[in-house]
């Protein structure tokens, strides 16, 4: 099925169900998702309004609301990341700096003339400026992804939409969403 009331594009929905719902906090919302991948909702039937960026490119500069985009197949989506995939990439990124500064300090050191204490005095050099390096990024990292939360909180809630491919998954991701404060939760008959 294809919406044909946007003229700059046209976006291809398929008929399988799709619960959506509204969160006014990151906590609810993490909460609401761990629930429905403890029920076996595969993570790629979840999915989150997209961020800024994705919204002006897709719908222009003006003013959106949650509530106006929770039905609107336009709305650009992002794929779920959970606060543990955030949090490991976060550490990836800071101890692979670390290591990354480390090897080539000791690399450049362990020679036979080098001395043990000279060779240690290397690696503590070459990796601390590393590790800081890590440490800023993967902040950053985790930083972007609260922005992301905030900035859909502002515009009237974290929007989230989960495929339901038949009535028991529905019937349970409605309960699981509104049983974590998800408002004006709702199954509409098609999802993207």
């Amino acid at each position: 099925m294809t919406n044909p009331d946007h003229e700059d594009h046209k976006t291809t929905v398929i008929d399988i169900p799709e619960a959506v719902g509204v969160f006014d906090s990151a906590e609810d919302l993490q909460a609401a998702l761990y629930d429905l991948r403890m029920v076996g909702i595969h993570h790629s039937d979840i999915s989150l309004l997209a961020g800024e960026k994705a919204l002006e490119e897709k719908l222009g500069k003006a003013y959106w609301r949650s509530a106006d985009l929770e039905d609107d197949p336009n709305a650009p989506r992002a794929h779920f990341v959970s606060e543990e995939a955030v949090g490991e990439l976060e550490g990836a990124i800071a101890g692979g700096f670390f290591f990354l500064g480390s090897y080539i300090a000791m690399a450049a050191m362990l020679t036979p003339a080098s001395t043990l204490a000279a060779s240690i005095a290397a690696i503590a050099i070459g990796g601390s400026p590393a590790a800081v390096i890590g440490t800023l990024l993967a902040r950053r990292v985790g930083q972007r992804h609260k922005e992301y939360y905030t900035k859909q909180i502002e515009h009237g809630g974290i929007l989230l939409w989960v495929r339901v491919r038949d009535r028991e998954r529905e019937d349970l991701a409605v309960k699981i969403m509104k049983g974590h404060s998800g408002r004006d939760v709702h199954v509409h008959s098609w999802s993207e």
